[in-house]
């Protein structure tokens, strides 16, 4: 059974493997929204907005794609072009809102159902402190074995840590979500299964009733999100973990 619109709960662990050893574990909450009934969702709270300012606001723009077309049409134009099947079911959307109006947002998942309620299909929405954005498709055509698990293995395809190289894979497993879900993320060597770096989000479902709870004890997820991304930059140079510059400038250079 597909959980209801609301947010989970939990952590964010961080673990570098090489060349130093580095870990840290922060709480969190992220949204959990029906892509097709965002606008009413975020009308139902005093203290989320809908393209307007609030503690809590979802803005079209921040998610990839023409924010003029709806959140669907955007998904199925982008599964078009990287020639994935789009399922006609609910798509339901993980992800950060824009708190006191600033929104970061690392990783969003669009979870994509087909008509008997059953995940086909996951889009990871990438995004770097640089501006960028990548989309990893995760369906049958990178799914890994056992056939039936929620595991893919994808080329990293955009500069996000300074402290990682692009010759790169990223491997996800998931759960479907439930009452709990499980998101973790390895950055491995290609043609390697030698991990150098993993995340993992381990949460819990809440009802959009427990939302002003969060944002009591959060009161800007997005601000700590981004924080935490340059303090721990900070001391993984401390630690003097090498530093790759985004290949732009390289090819700048060159």
């Amino acid at each position: 059974m597909i959980p209801e619109s609301g947010i989970y709960t939990g952590t964010l662990r961080h673990r570098r493997f090489e060349p130093r050893r580095h870990e840290f574990t922060y709480r969190l909450f992220l949204a959990w929204l029906d892509v097709d009934r965002i606008p009413a969702q975020m009308e139902k709270s005093r203290w989320t907005g809908y393209n307007r300012f609030n503690w809590a606001s979802y803005y079209d723009r921040d998610h990839f794609g023409d924010p003029v077309l709806a959140l669907r049409d955007r998904l199925q134009r982008d599964a078009q072009a990287h020639g994935v099947n789009l399922p006609e079911g609910p798509i339901f959307l993980l992800t950060n809102l824009r708190y006191l109006g600033y929104c970061f947002n690392p990783i969003s998942l669009f979870f994509c159902y087909d008509g008997r309620g059953d995940l086909h299909t996951v889009l990871a929405e990438v995004n770097n402190t640089f501006g960028e954005s990548c989309n990893y498709w995760l369906s049958a055509a990178n799914r890994q074995e056992p056939a039936n698990g929620l595991r893919y293995r994808a080329p990293k395809a955009m500069h996000v840590s300074p402290f990682l190289g692009m010759d790169l894979d990223y491997e996800f497993i998931l759960t479907r979500p439930s009452q709990t879900l499980a998101v973790h993320m390895n950055t491995i060597g290609r043609n390697t299964t030698a991990r150098l770096f993993d995340a993992t989000l381990t949460l819990q479902h809440r009802p959009w009733t427990a939302l002003p709870g969060a944002l009591l004890r959060h009161p800007w997820m997005t601000a700590k999100v981004i924080g935490a991304i340059h303090w721990e930059a900070l001391r993984l140079f401390a630690k003097g973990v090498p530093v790759f510059t985004h290949p732009a400038r390289l090819d700048r250079k060159s």
